[in-house]
């Protein structure tokens, strides 16, 4: 499966969504499975963080990164770039 989704813009946010944090598309990832994870950059370096997960994986374009996850309980989780990408 391919996946990507940006952030939505402040003046399209509606009420309890949150500024950097809510995206146009989000994944559903089933609990207690094994999620293997390959990602990679489209344009500069990125690190892609999901903080409450324990994960932050280099996206370096032309470079395939594997990693892996395991969803040990239900709830929102929130990815986010954490590199100083100047995009």
């Amino acid at each position: 499966m391919e996946f990507d989704s940006y952030m939505i813009p402040e003046s399209d946010l509606e009420l309890g969504q949150f500024r950097l944090l809510d995206v146009d598309n989000k994944v559903i990832i089933p609990v207690d499975c094994h999620i293997r994870l390959i990602i990679t950059g489209a344009d500069v370096i990125h690190s892609f963080a999901i903080p409450s997960l324990g994960l932050k994986v280099d996206a370096v374009p032309g470079r395939l990164n594997q990693s892996s996850i395991i969803a040990e309980r239900t709830g929102t989780f929130y990815g986010q770039c954490s590199e100083i990408c100047g995009v």
